[in-house]
């Protein structure tokens, strides 16, 4: 299993949300929508002995709603961030759901929580 499997497993199991869901970046979005990215610190190494390469992969998923009124998009952000923690499959450790902002992707202006999220990864597992 290399990273990219790992984000790609992480999309799969939001799959089920009524949110169109992108494991990398995409060059445009369709709201609403799930995006995986790396955090920062992306990858913590460690290594015990040099025997297995073990590292704590931290990611962020975007929750993207469309910004058409504030009380149904924050309605609406809410209800996506809450369906994303459910869907979570085991092994991962929710940190902090950054408040919801105002962005603008393309002509569209979105809301936006950042979800932190961390899970390990050993190569070769």
């Amino acid at each position: 299993m290399s990273l990219a499997d790992l984000r790609a497993d992480l999309a799969d199991s939001l799959a089920s949300l009524s949110a169109t869901i992108y494991p990398s970046v995409p060059e445009a979005v369709i709201p609403p929508c799930v995006v995986i990215i790396p955090d920062s610190p992306y990858l913590v190494p460690n290594l015990i002995n040099k025997a297995t390469t073990k590292v704590e992969v931290n990611f962020i998923i975007s929750a993207c709603v469309a910004y058409n009124s504030n009380p149904g998009s924050l309605d609406n952000i809410e209800q996506l961030v809450i369906s994303i923690l459910a869907a979570l499959p085991a092994g991962y450790v929710v940190g902090d759901i950054q408040r919801p902002t105002v962005m603008q992707v393309g002509a569209s202006n979105l809301l936006v929580a950042d979800i932190s999220v961390s899970t390990y990864y050993a190569e070769g597992a």
